[in-house]
């Protein structure tokens, strides 16, 4: 009975002890730079119509192909990655984030930086990409 007592207070103290460091390891995260986008692209329209259903659906499924894991499911910069990241993901509900223009969310996720990756190559239709845009859009607060 004694082993058993000792191995579940074993088990709960490692559990809270991989919380709270998961907890250090995000306040630990850098907040991000801001990000420049030149002047042609934050006025760039988007090539479809980003309150279309169907569009919003495509943008949801690459979402959770290529975003998710870092940025969360929800957008709030929590995914599985993103402890693990120098900088955090963002909050893509956040006023800040919402008010960038749908050429500025384009831009950034065709170039990327630092450790986010460029999706230029990686989702080859430009409507594909602002299919995300279109996504990015359903998740604010």
């Amino acid at each position: 009975m004694k082993t058993t007592q000792k191995l579940a207070t074993f088990l709960l103290t490692a559990i809270v002890a991989v919380f709270f460091l998961g907890l250090t390891a995000s306040a630990q995260q850098a907040k991000p730079a801001p990000w420049p986008v030149p002047d042609k692209d934050k006025a760039l329209k988007p090539a479809v119509k980003l309150t279309d259903a169907g569009v919003i659906a495509t943008g949801k499924e690459l979402w959770a192909k290529h975003c998710k894991s870092c940025h969360g499911s929800k957008g709030l910069g929590d995914g599985p990655k993103a402890a693990s990241m120098k900088t955090f993901a963002g909050d893509f509900s956040s006023a800040a984030f919402q008010s960038s223009t749908d050429g500025e969310l384009f831009y950034r996720t065709n170039k990327g930086r630092n450790e986010m990756p460029g999706y230029e190559k990686k989702i080859p239709e430009a409507n594909d990409r602002w299919a995300l845009v279109a996504y990015m859009r359903t998740m604010k607060k």
